[in-house]
């Protein structure tokens, strides 16, 4: 059972925000509601004010409804809008309309109270929202212009004096210009955030395209020149075979030891990209969350560690590193070595789990905690882990230990001489 605020913890920090902006323009029509409909009850009497309060309130529903689909086009969800925030106008015209003839037919002096309110209220807002369904600053200028020429025309039945007329239709200018921007500038500090989420993800993707470039080098740098020399041999073999010349034999026997040769460098290649050195993993770590605005302390001494410990505990902390990029939310990472009755210890622990993967690694809903560093060597996730950890008698243990923070321990015993090295905690 999800725990309560589960939910939040859930989502990604775009969809954290998401839900916060989204919410924001809801919560614009729920002020529209108090401040043009509630408060009407104290301007007028209760059949007129509740008249006002049900149209503004109609009208705030369809405000929302307009905000909430803007939101989604604009993140390339769903269509743009238009029969919505056509929908939009036409209520709020009527809306307008009747707060006209109620100022008109009503009793004396509530035009300029109640109806006068909601009349150039549901104007600026419903200019507000419109804006958030179309593109460039243009067209958003125009909305907004056409909304306040069409306040300044709708008071000629009110028999108002020219300036006034003006002075109102400036009025929904400034403030729907001012919800308008508001609208604009939450949208885009939205996008600006999906933007450098997806700037990360490629971050990581680069980095892991980088290496397998680099192994790639690596193995053409081996190969390349060992296969041209065994081609070159092996024809010369051939020839020399045909004329029966017993030099033939020597150049297979060339050819043999060259092909043991590349066997074992291509060994020695692979053996590097699969090793991983723990204090190379640490700065590494330590650089990589930085740089995703993520606080990191790492504590512990490393020096003396055999190279198979190393090379274990150093794929811990690419595993959890990359997992924490790809899948959490963390704000701290905190990863420590010390010694322990003769085995090393290595916690990772961050407070940026959203929930557990299906291999108990922290994720979020994208899917499992799969690392982008193994490049298919050594599986994926904590079984990858744990196989690299069961070749030095290692055990690894990874589970929530509070609100909202994962702890993944590793030990791996040293043998005696290692573990009289006396590696500091």
């Amino acid at each position: 059972m999800r725990r309560p605020g589960g939910w939040w913890r859930v989502k990604s920090t775009p969809e954290k925000v998401e839900t916060y902006t989204r919410w924001s323009f809801h919560f614009f029509g729920v002020i529209e509601i108090l401040a043009l409909g509630v408060t009407a009850y104290g301007r007028t009497g209760v059949g007129l004010a509740t008249a006002l309060c049900l149209l503004v309130t109609a009208h705030a529903a369809v405000c929302m409804l307009v905000s909430a689909r803007a939101l989604d086009w604009t993140r390339g969800r769903r269509p743009q809008p238009v029969r919505q925030m056509w929908a939009l106008v036409v209520v709020s015209a009527v809306v307008s309309t009747t707060a006209v003839v109620i100022a008109e037919r009503g009793p004396s002096g509530e035009v300029e109270t109640a109806a006068g309110s909601v009349y150039g209220g549901v104007l600026c807002y419903a200019a507000g929202v419109i804006t958030l369904g179309v593109r460039g600053w243009r067209r958003r200028v125009a909305v907004v212009g056409a909304f306040a020429v069409g306040a300044g025309l709708l008071t000629f039945p009110l028999e108002m004096p020219l300036l006034a007329s003006v002075v109102l239709a400036g009025l929904v200018m400034v403030t729907g210009g001012f919800l308008a921007a508001t609208s604009i500038f939450s949208l885009w500090l939205l996008n600006a955030v999906y933007a450098l989420d997806d700037a990360k993800e490629t971050r990581v993707r680069l980095a892991v395209a980088e290496e397998r470039l680099r192994f790639g080098r690596d193995l053409h740098d081996v190969m390349g020149r060992n296969l041209a020399v065994i081609a070159l041999k092996s024809e010369l073999a051939v020839q020399l075979s045909r004329r029966g010349r017993p030099e033939a034999v020597e150049q297979m026997i060339e050819v043999q030891r060259i092909a043991q040769e590349s066997q074992r460098e291509v060994r020695d290649v692979v053996r590097g990209y699969r090793e991983a050195a723990l204090e190379v993993e640490l700065a590494g770590a330590r650089g990589v969350l930085s740089a995703a605005g993520i606080v990191s302390e790492v504590t512990g001494e490393t020096a003396g560690l055999p190279a198979e410990v190393q090379s274990a505990l150093g794929w811990v902390v690419r595993e959890a590193t990359t997992n924490v990029l790809r899948h959490g939310d963390a704000k701290k990472v905190a990863v420590t070595v010390r010694m322990s009755e003769g085995r090393v210890v290595l916690t990772v622990e961050n407070d940026g789990v959203t929930e557990t993967t299906g291999d108990g690694l922290p994720g979020g809903p994208g899917g499992p905690g799969r690392s982008a560093g193994t490049g298919g060597t050594g599986g994926s996730g904590l079984s990858g882990l744990r196989e690299r950890l069961s070749a030095v008698d290692g055990t690894l243990e990874a589970g929530p230990v509070g609100r909202g923070v994962f702890r993944l321990t590793a030990e791996v015993p040293l043998p005696a001489a290692a573990a009289g090295l006396g590696v500091a905690s």
